[in-house]
């Protein structure tokens, strides 16, 4: 189990089943942060997932920034082709999820937020 306070809880204390955590998945998650450009992100995700896993993932953070920009799912379908029960769920993860979406969606509208390239 994993305790944080979370915004979309309106700073009160969260309790999540924490069912991916283990050594392998912390290792993942290791690779990933080792990455310095988004060339090594291809190239990583390329090796490591299909292309199909790769889109799908994209989607998903395709329909979480169009969620947190306000647009309708009948835009997002539009837009993504993503199911509606997709976009469901990632608008419940974004609600009450472990806030792992907002964290990124953040950090990448800061004026900061940089795309190295190789």
């Amino acid at each position: 189990m994993i305790y944080w306070q979370g915004k979309t809880t309106g700073g009160m204390a969260v309790v999540f089943d924490d069912k991916i955590r283990d050594k392998a998945s912390d290792r993942l998650f290791q690779a990933v942060l080792s990455l310095e450009s988004i060339d090594e992100c291809y190239r990583f995700f390329y090796d490591i997932c299909t292309v199909q896993e790769t889109r799908s993932l994209a989607q998903r953070l395709e329909v979480a920034e169009m969620l947190h920009k306000g647009k309708s799912y009948n835009d997002i379908v539009r837009a993504t082709g993503a199911s509606t029960a997709t976009i469901s769920r990632i608008k419940r993860f974004l609600d009450y999820g472990a806030d792992g979406y907002r964290l990124v969606l953040d950090r990448m509208e800061k004026p900061d937020h940089t795309h190295p390239q190789e």
